[in-house]
């Protein structure tokens, strides 16, 4: 079953559980922090961009969890390959961030004196500015970019879980062609539109104690259209529906299951996927494990991040099958106890 939300409403009931489970082409749904009913440190609020091209990518963080802040960074190079995340954690933000209740309005902020990071959304694009010093050694990262956000689909789940007044709520904006410069010291990187994508992860729930989930992503140019892919599964009831979707000229194409096929001895060893509607059949050659892992008694995370290339086909709701060639993008696993 793959249930799509067509109408506009409230996301939660006046009990604080999920009203309509399922998915969505836009943010339909109106989330409120005042309107949920669980613990306050159950709830977990995000804003995550990850931006490449075929040569270089850059991920920023703003996230409130509540008990935890974290601020984070990575950058990444696809050719060599390298990678470099550092990451600032804060004690009890328990809202203060005040991260926007849309994606579609307001800024996300943070400051302190080590780091200003800001997602600003204005009419048709996004602008991303970061300054993080001693990022690598003495070098500070810096950047400017611009998404621009032309009308299009993009993936939306409303998910409960088998817990009283737990659900999340997650928007995937793909295929966000980005412009602009990040300096890592005195390295130079330069995003052009025409090859440089962004993903907005954009996610506001409640959240059970621990969850494993499963989560891949990509966006790049397609016989001449921009094409981008969310697949993932792992944690809540997704009975309603799965947030597996394919966007190709700025229309959601709806995937049933998507099987990730990890083998078990390395993250680096080539992965295969598989629907179980044969619309996305893929082979994955990783390139990076951006891996990090945090075990302070009852806060734990295992991340495992893997950045590789693609070859395969994925099918559009009409039966076009698009034939994909080391198309870059990732797919990770990553268990949460907090």
């Amino acid at each position: 079953m793959q249930h799509e939300i067509t109408q506009n409403g409230p996301l939660l009931n006046a009990n604080g559980t999920l009203r309509e489970p399922g998915w969505a082409r836009s943010l339909l749904l109106d989330y409120r922090r005042a309107d949920v009913k669980a613990g306050k440190l159950r709830i977990k609020e995000w804003d995550y961009y990850i931006i490449t091209n075929d040569s270089f990518g850059v991920a920023l963080t703003i996230a409130d969890n509540s008990y935890i802040g974290l601020i984070s960074a990575s950058v990444l190079e696809f050719e060599k390959p390298w990678e470099q995340t550092t990451t600032v954690l804060t004690a009890f933000p328990m809202g203060k961030y005040r991260l926007p209740e849309t994606s579609s309005a307001g800024d996300t902020l943070y400051g302190d004196k080590r780091v200003q990071m800001a997602f600003r959304v204005q009419p048709g694009e996004r602008r991303l500015s970061c300054r993080f010093a001693r990022f690598l050694g003495e070098d500070a990262l810096e950047l400017e970019l611009t998404l621009a956000q032309p009308p299009m689909d993009s993936m939306v789940i409303a998910t409960p879980f088998d817990a009283p007044r737990a659900f999340y709520y997650n928007q995937k904006i793909n295929c966000m062609p980005a412009s602009g410069v990040m300096t890592l010291g005195s390295r130079r990187f330069e995003f052009v539109p025409e090859t440089s994508f962004g993903t907005l992860d954009w996610g506001r729930g409640v959240w059970t104690y621990d969850n494993t989930w499963y989560w891949g992503n990509g966006n790049g140019i397609v016989n001449g259209k921009p094409f981008g892919f969310n697949i993932g599964y792992g944690f809540g009831n997704t009975s309603a529906a799965s947030e597996n979707l394919l966007l190709y000229g700025g229309v959601a194409h709806k995937l049933s299951r998507v099987q990730f096929n990890i083998p078990e001895e390395s993250f680096l060893k080539p992965w295969t996927f598989s629907s179980e509607d044969g619309r996305f059949e893929m082979d994955f050659v990783p390139v990076i494990d951006r891996a990090a892992r945090t075990n302070a008694l009852i806060i734990e995370s295992d991340q495992h991040q893997v950045f590789g290339r693609f070859t395969g086909r994925a099918v559009l709701d009409d039966g076009t099958a698009l034939e994909l060639k080391d198309f870059l993008g990732f797919a990770e696993k990553v268990r949460n106890r907090y």
